[in-house]
């Protein structure tokens, strides 16, 4: 059974594929995203359905936060997901604490991007922080 760390990392690799081809198979993409032999857990749909289901809320939110210049279309894709991400789950999971969901938003731009993109996600995301 997949933590809930590796949960999210299958959930941002099924949205990678899933912003990559809009009409792949929804249990492929989670095959895919999961390792062998593992169910996908409800959190993954969850996490999932929700930022598809709020993606333009969430794009909204973070074009607000972008430095003067900035659009969505000059992020990165990974970028874009993990900011997703990390905001549906500090808006719409209220038994993640907000600084959790920012934390494993980081921890997941360390693994799929690099560190100067891992405190660019870290600024973002810490505006939607309660404090």
């Amino acid at each position: 059974m997949l933590d809930r760390h590796d949960t999210r990392a299958a959930a941002f690799k099924a949205l990678f594929a899933i912003a990559s081809n809009a009409d792949a198979d929804r249990s492929a993409v989670y095959e895919e995203a999961l390792p062998k032999d593992e169910e996908a857990p409800a959190y993954l749909t969850t996490l999932v359905d929700g930022v598809l289901a709020h993606q333009d809320e969430l794009d909204a939110q973070i074009n607000a936060k972008l430095k003067k210049g900035w659009t969505l279309q000059r992020l990165s894709k990974t970028d874009l997901i993990l900011l997703r991400l990390g905001l549906f789950e500090i808006q719409q999971v209220p038994d993640v604490p907000d600084k959790v969901a920012v934390n494993e938003a980081l921890e997941l731009a360390k693994t799929y991007s690099d560190e100067s993109d891992a405190k660019f996600i870290n600024g973002i995301l810490g505006h939607f922080v309660q404090a």
